[in-house]
């Protein structure tokens, strides 16, 4: 790197180099009994490239990430940047043959990876033979707490730039198979930069994170962003509802991110009116459809909460739109609109713009977006046609332009010739008093096409044809479930989506 590009330097982990030399005595970490200051953090972060440089991994190479949420976990993943290494996020809870997928997809040449998950590996045919534990005796962590590099390993990489890139993020693969989403550094700073402006971010922000770390909202949506800015972070490796709603009330944290199922739980717990949410000012939710009738409840037992809806995808970083607390009054269901660095259209199946207030799918332009997905260019292409990124959510916008999700374009139901969107079901069926989550999907029939089948989690006794009937006061006879199926729990992957295509494959 030429002494102009090095003075340039603009990547992940110069978000960590800039906040300690200004924040330097400042927490920038909690997990458990381990507290880190801004100083401690970059030189951890410093020991922990130098160590990975030290094993021979070249600049480029993809390490696979395998754990739970720590501290550490950071670490890792802002070390990898400073190595130049490519971090790959893998959801703890795959085994077998799905978690051989994305090690084969993105030919990962190590894993770092938690003690406990470590026996997962076994007899998986793709597994990397650099197997690097994250936590315990001899691991990244012991290296991080060293926060010095050795003086025999490689100097860190420094040939990085803001088109490098830094990470793989695969897709939740709630429709089809996961696609490795190629994140660059400029990428995830235009995208950090959104954040800080839209969310209110500010430094003495107390945030509370508790969804998995590997997801791209928690990262890179409030982690990252929230250190830029000198905030300090409490990490928790699980999101019991008991541990949180204690440590809101309790601990003084200030802004909290959850997905919607888990503020359906906290909720519904039977300690919510006791303890209530403390000192919290700014609630954030995403990654999927927030109830309506849910945000109601959760308003009207802290008014002084302001909540955003954060929307977007892992393909762009993941936020795209924002709906903050002032605008939370008139469009409690909207999606909000485009934050700072993000252009959107919405257009019909030939490319056109439609009419404000029409359905379409929403299509973006922006420097945070991924430079396609890894190994699979009929997939980049089809996804960047027309110079526009295809997302495959139908939405409408208003003439404010504030956007409405319908559904996922692949959830939308066809149910006798006639589209419903399987979100518009849900919202009614919440509002029933005995239902604590539902999911409604299209099962395929040979009289319907698509016959409306509801998932449904209870909290009360309830029958089949009750909700039948509830469904029918808010929706027209072509849209009222035909099948009503009673669970225990609904499939989701650990970011609170729930997988519709395993309820379709189940059904069929």
């Amino acid at each position: 790197m030429s002494d102009l590009a090095h003075a340039q330097s603009n990547t992940v982990d110069d978000v960590i180099r800039r906040s300690a030399s200004r924040f330097g005595d400042r927490v920038a970490l909690r997990f458990e009994d381990r507290v880190w200051t801004y100083a401690e953090l970059d030189r951890a972060v410093d020991a922990v490239a130098a160590y990975l440089r030290s094993l021979q991994l070249e600049p480029g190479a993809r390490v696979a990430a395998y754990g739970k949420n720590s501290d550490v976990y950071v670490v890792a993943f802002l070390a990898c940047s400073r190595a130049g290494l490519v971090h790959v996020p893998i959801n703890y809870n795959l085994v077998a043959r799905e978690l051989d997928y994305l090690l084969d997809q993105s030919g990962s040449s190590a894993i770092l990876v938690d003690e406990a998950l470590q026996g997962r590996l076994a007899g998986v045919e793709h597994a990397p033979h650099m197997v690097l534990p994250l936590r315990g005796e001899s691991s990244v962590l012991q290296v991080a707490l060293g926060g010095t590099a050795d003086p025999e390993t490689p100097q860190v990489f420094s040939g990085s730039s803001d088109d490098t890139v830094v990470q793989l993020l695969y897709t939740s693969g709630t429709t089809s198979a996961p696609k490795g989403a190629v994140m660059t550094h400029r990428a995830l700073l235009s995208e950090y930069i959104s954040c800080v402006q839209a969310l209110d971010f500010a430094a003495d922000d107390e945030t509370l994170h508790v969804m998995p770390l590997y997801h791209s909202a928690q990262m890179h949506v409030f982690v990252l962003p929230g250190l830029m800015v000198g905030s300090s972070s409490t990490i928790l490796e699980v999101p019991a509802p008991d541990d949180i709603l204690r440590r809101l009330s309790a601990d003084g944290h200030r802004a909290f991110f959850a997905a919607p199922t888990l503020w359906v739980a906290l909720a519904n717990h039977p300690d919510f009116d006791r303890l209530g949410l403390g000192d919290l000012r700014r609630a954030y939710y995403g990654a999927s459809i927030m109830p309506v009738p849910v945000l109601r409840r959760l308003q009207d037992r802290s008014p002084g909460l302001g909540f955003y809806n954060c929307f977007g995808q892992s393909e762009i970083g993941p936020l795209a739109t924002v709906l903050g607390p002032d605008e939370h009054a008139d469009r409690p269901d909207s999606a909000g609109r485009p934050v700072l660095f993000v252009e959107a259209r919405v257009i019909d199946g030939e490319g056109n713009e439609v009419p404000a207030g029409d359905q379409g799918e929403i299509v973006y332009r922006s420097p945070q977006l991924c430079d396609g997905y890894w190994d699979n260019p009929d997939a980049s292409a089809a996804a960047f046609e027309g110079g526009w990124f295809h997302s495959g959510d139908l939405v409408r916008r208003d003439e404010q332009g504030y956007v409405f999700v319908v559904d996922r374009i692949k959830d939308v139901i066809n149910t006798g010739g006639v589209m419903v969107a399987s979100r518009e079901i849900e919202d009614v069926l919440y509002t029933h008093p005995a239902v604590a989550e539902v999911a409604v999907v299209g099962v395929p029939d040979e009289k319907w096409i698509e016959m409306v089948t509801a998932y449904v989690v209870t909290k009360g006794e309830v029958t089949a044809d009750e909700i039948v009937a509830h469904a029918r006061t808010g929706l027209a006879p072509f849209k009222v479930p035909k099948r009503v199926e009673f669970v225990d729990d609904l499939p989701r992957n650990a970011s609170g989506k729930i997988l519709k295509r395993e309820l379709r494959d189940t059904a069929g």
